[in-house]
């Protein structure tokens, strides 16, 4: 018998949904085609081992799997529910006619309960726009599913759950969120606030300049001035986040697995502060198995880079363009992605390596020509770019 289930796979930002066939016939083999990883094809013996434990089985006949679009690559262990009821459906074991309704997406253990995955909410809004009837995910996940409206978002924390919804022996709870209070409740609920500063009116006028025009900052003094505890409040100051906003933010961070687990949508503008060891790749984003970098997770906040000279020049020197642009875009030989990075630069230094360098009560004890070699680690082009 064969039976289609559908899940979705996260490439960039946005999700392509994936077709799992289930074909079950005579023989006693195993076959997963398709273009999956390594974690695509495990989930064999995940699934093996958490039907067993809920008192149910893989049928011993041959099952063929097909992941298409083949050409696709299929990543991760999102896919192992997916599978599982499509194994469940071909085999007979529960009723198959809703199963392809439904996006159904999760990591299995071993005893059945359901673990949480990433991009949940590229996958409910291309979910949406096919026109699927709603979407199956680990509980971790629902909120942050449920942002998108017109959709039936159902929460699962085992397998179990899912076999009751299609055998019609159990129902399962909508989740539901209301954005409107979600942004209404957070808007104003910052760890750090500008109205926490004290004197400084130079500075502080300086930055609600950049923070009103989305400014890139630079700030330059000795150690215990207040760069940095200025520059973790800049997010306080700066206008609260669209709906829009909100959304692509959140899409970034869900890719990412940032996400909170309480609340399914970033309220506040983000602020990252990667150490200075950080590489290029860390920073602009890609890898092996391309993921969002720092400038990314800044997208429409503030990225803040203290002791800027200590960061490698090739780190730096990644930042021009997308600072132009406003996107970075990963090419690699096998893709190619395109990541949004809007954000603010807020960086610090000390205008000398001891620090004191025109100081009013400490003296500069660095040697002649040290302070312009340590002022020259900032290329021209970069500095050209903060305002």
């Amino acid at each position: 018998m064969l039976v289609k289930t559908f899940g979705s796979a996260v490439h960039g930002i946005s999700a392509t949904t994936v077709t799992v066939e289930v074909n079950i016939s005579q023989g006693i083999n195993f076959f997963m085609v398709g273009l999956p990883d390594n974690a695509v094809k495990e989930s064999h013996h995940r699934i093996h081992a958490a039907l067993n434990n809920n008192n149910l089985k893989i049928p011993g006949k041959q099952i063929t799997i097909n992941l298409a679009p083949a050409d696709i690559r299929k990543e991760g262990s999102a896919y192992d529910l997916t599978i599982a009821v499509g194994i469940l459906a071909a085999s007979e074991q529960i009723k198959s006619e809703d199963v392809s309704n439904y996006i159904i997406m999760g990591e299995l253990s071993l005893d059945g309960e359901l673990r949480p995955i990433k991009g949940t909410l590229p996958i409910a809004i291309k979910a949406k726009q096919e026109g699927f009837k709603g979407l199956i995910l680990p509980e971790e996940n629902a909120k942050e599913a449920a942002v998108v409206d017109g959709m039936d978002v159902y929460g699962v924390s085992n397998i179990k759950q899912v076999i009751d919804f299609f055998n019609e022996t159990a129902t399962l709870e909508k989740t539901t969120i209301d954005i409107e209070q979600e942004f209404l409740t957070r808007l104003d609920d910052f760890e750090f606030d500008f109205n926490d500063v004290k004197g400084q009116e130079n500075i502080k006028r300086a930055l609600e300049i950049a923070a009103s025009g989305g400014h890139n900052v630079i700030l330059i003094g000795p150690p215990g001035a207040g760069k940095t505890m200025l520059s973790k409040r800049m997010p306080s100051i700066l206008p609260p986040l669209t709906l829009d906003e909100a959304l692509e933010t959140t899409k970034i961070h869900s890719v990412a697995g940032k996400t909170s687990k309480t609340m399914g949508l970033v309220t506040k503008r983000p602020f990252r502060s990667p150490h200075h060891t950080i590489s290029d790749v860390a920073l602009v984003g890609g890898g092996m198995n391309a993921q969002p970098g720092e400038i990314s997770l800044a997208h429409n906040g503030v990225l803040f880079l203290d002791e800027l000279p200590e960061f490698k020049r090739t780190v730096l020197e990644v930042m021009r363009q997308p600072l132009e642009d406003r996107i970075v875009t990963i090419s690699r030989a096998r893709f190619s992605v395109e990541y949004p990075a809007s954000f603010m630069l807020m960086a610090s230094m000390n205008p000398c390596p001891c620090g004191y360098y025109n100081h009013p009560e400490k003296d500069c004890v660095c040697a002649p020509g040290v302070v312009q070699k340590y002022l020259n680690k900032i290329s021209g082009p970069l500095l050209d770019r903060i305002d």
